[in-house]
């Protein structure tokens, strides 16, 4: 079940399935900052054409809310790839570059990303002290990178998929999800559940896509023994969250968080 809070003027989401007393994660919306049109307001994104000082602002907002500070907080430079990092106290405040996955399991340590209806896919693994975050655009469902970040859990801290608690956030849902044929084509040519993933189908060879459930369902070959999905469109919700396609890729990013009390 997804819920929400809000603190200091700023409202985030959280999530049933991840223990707020051992997790801290919230995946923030638009609301509470300070930059103007077209990025109003609680814009984190450096790269869209923003005011850089807006973007520091709004992110000390952020971190504010959670009581965290910036030199315990790491994140990436995101290129819709699979590439998965494990990243520690000593990277706190840095920026990995080329990379769409973080994982962790140092106390303290925040891992950020940021999104504007990709998917954000949260990990936590109670048994061993660890969380994964994942950045899942179209191109990175391709690419499997949820798949990648279990794997990493798996490789680095020695995860059991089945103890993997697992939230798909707020993002693009299918109803906004309409892809032309050359995308339909990579996915037939990616994904082994295409036809489940893909619906309505149309003459012109255009369908909608659904990130959910194809990030969903590489998380069930994983073998992740508990999955939550949000359910929520971001390009429905454009008051709440930025959508990079609802306003036709001029827009902010909004941050997702999660680290280990």
């Amino acid at each position: 079940m997804m819920y929400q809070e809000r603190r200091n003027g700023l409202s985030y989401y959280r999530f049933a399935s991840l223990d707020s007393t051992l997790v801290a994660d919230a995946i923030f919306t638009r609301q509470g900052g300070v930059s103007d049109i077209p990025f109003d307001s609680l814009n984190i994104g450096s790269t869209v054409g923003d005011d850089p000082h807006n973007v520091a602002q709004n992110t000390a907002l952020m971190f504010g809310a959670l009581g965290i500070s910036a030199d315990q907080v790491v994140t990436s430079r995101q290129v819709h790839g699979r590439h998965t990092a494990r990243v520690g106290r000593v990277h706190g405040g840095t920026v990995i570059p080329d990379c769409d996955a973080l994982v962790t399991d140092a106390p303290s340590t925040f891992l950020l990303m940021r999104f504007a209806d990709c998917v954000p896919v949260l990990l936590w693994d109670p048994l061993h002290a660890a969380v994964g975050l994942a950045h899942a655009g179209w191109q990175g469902t391709l690419r499997q990178v949820t798949a990648a970040a279990v794997e990493k859990m798996q490789d680095e801290f020695g995860a059991y998929p089945q103890d993997l608690r697992a939230v798909i956030g707020p993002s693009i849902g299918p109803c906004c999800m309409e892809v032309g044929p050359e995308v339909v084509a990579l996915v037939h040519d990616a994904l082994p559940d295409a036809e489940q993933v893909l619906s309505s189908l149309n003459p012109g060879g255009h369908a909608q896509f659904d990130l959910w459930q194809a990030n969903y369902n590489q998380l069930l070959r994983c073998g992740v023994g508990l999955i939550e999905t949000a359910d929520y469109c971001t390009c429905c919700h454009q008051q709440e969250f930025f959508s990079h396609r609802g306003s036709r890729g001029r827009t902010g990013r909004f941050g997702a968080i999660i680290g280990l009390r």
